[in-house]
Formats: structure tokens, C-alpha cells, sequence
């Protein structure tokens, strides 16, 4: 199996989940080429679009390349066209959140989440979506646990045809340290990496 995982920040710096995951699937048996673009949310891989505090690449079993902070993400039809996955993964939602703001954007995101999803539809390539997990309360992104419950719903309900992966399920609230409130410890990313890999793997098997 080939599999495409892009997404956020999580999958842009050694021992985040382009590290922990990634490994993981390999483990499994599977070819994983991963892109991460920091910062970026569903309509961002729709086209073209630089991003703002780093990316970074993993093809195969190589190490990780860090990229350059003002890196663009590639149209995630281009993407698959050049990789031809089986499987695409997204793993997205911390940075479509929107901590800061008094209200999550549900019209704004659901235009975009929805567009990706059907780009993707449209190649006939299976997809799992990875919503966000629980993380810790205040930090520099000011993260609170009834947000992230906000938008995990949200994202359980509008990623169709993408199987989802409620993260929130892994874990319970605060129990994985964070460095900034969103952005695990070494030790967090192993456990999140793990448990995704397992929930990937009963979902397969049930499709």
C-alpha cells in the first residue's frame, strides 16, 4: 500500500508525527510519502499556497528534509497524480481552529474542508482524515478544550467521504505534555503516532 499524508504543523519538525506516524505505517508495511506545510488549513492544498513558518518532506524511509519557511503546498491532485497513493491522509484541524478568535469560522472551514475532501473524491482515492487532539489548555496558540471538542465534531461530520479519525478518542484531556499548548513533547507524538497507526489499521480492515 502507498500512502500520501499531508497536513499542518504537526507533520513539520523531527519527532512530530512526520517522524513517529510516518515510521509507524512504514512498520506496517506500507510506502509513505509525507509533506507537511506549517500553519496550512484545508483550502491552502487546493492550489499552490506559500506557507508562513516552515515544512518539511519525507519520501519512503529517508530522513526527514526541513524546508524552507516560506515552502508552498503542492495541489493535492498534482500530489497524487506524481504518487499515485492508495491512501491519502490528512492530518489537519489545530490550524483551521482559529484559538484566538471568540467564535470557530464553521462557514469558512466547511467550504474548504468539504472542497478538499471532493478533490480528492474525485481521483477515486480512499481518505482518512486526523482531526486534532486534545493537546493542553492556553499556550502560545491560547488552545481550550472546548474548541478543539468544537471542531473535531465539526470535522466528524463534514470530512465525508474520508473515514475520520477522532484523535479526541485517543487520549484523555491534557494527558499528553505539549511544549505550546498544541504542539506535543517527543513522548506525546510517539503515543498520538502509535494509536493513529492502530485506529488506521482496524478502519482499513472494516472497510
Amino acid at each position: 500500500m502507498t500512502i500520501l499524508m499531508i497536513g499542518d504543523s504537526h507533520l513539520t519538525n523531527r519527532n512530530y508525527l512526520i517522524d513517529t506516524l510516518h515510521t509507524a505505517l512504514q512498520e506496517k508495511g506500507a510506502h509513505v510519502h509525507t509533506f507537511g506545510v506549517c500553519g496550512t488549513n484545508a483550502g491552502d492544498w487546493l492550489k499552490a499556497t506559500p506557507g508562513k513558518c516552515g515544512a518539511a518532506e519525507r519520501i519512503e524511509g529517508n530522513r526527514l528534509s526541513i524546508l524552507a519557511n516560506d515552502t508552498a503546498t503542492k495541489p493535492i491532485t498534482s500530489l497524487i497524480s506524481q504518487i499515485k497513493p492508495d491512501v491519502v491522509i490528512v492530518v489537519m484541524g489545530d490550524a483551521m481552529a482559529g484559538y484566538d478568535k471568540n467564535v470557530f469560522p464553521k462557514a469558512w472551514a466547511w467550504k474548504d474542508v468539504t472542497t478538499l475532501t471532493k478533490e480528492i473524491a474525485s481521483t477515486n482515492t480512499q481518505c482518512v482524515w486526523v482531526g486534532p487532539a486534545w493537546g493542553t489548555e492556553g499556550g502560545r496558540y491560547q488552545k481550550t478544550f472546548k474548541r478543539v471538542q468544537e471542531v473535531s465534531d465539526f470535522l466528524q461530520d463534514n470530512v465525508a467521504p474520508c473515514q475520520y479519525i477522532d484523535s479526541l478518542r485517543l487520549s484523555k484531556p491534557g494527558e499528553w505534555a505539549t511544549t505550546d499548548g498544541q504542539h506535543f513533547t517527543a513522548s506525546g507524538y510517539a503515543k498520538w503516532g502509535a494509536a493513529i497507526a492502530q485506529q488506521l489499521t482496524i478502519d482499513l480492515e472494516k472497510k
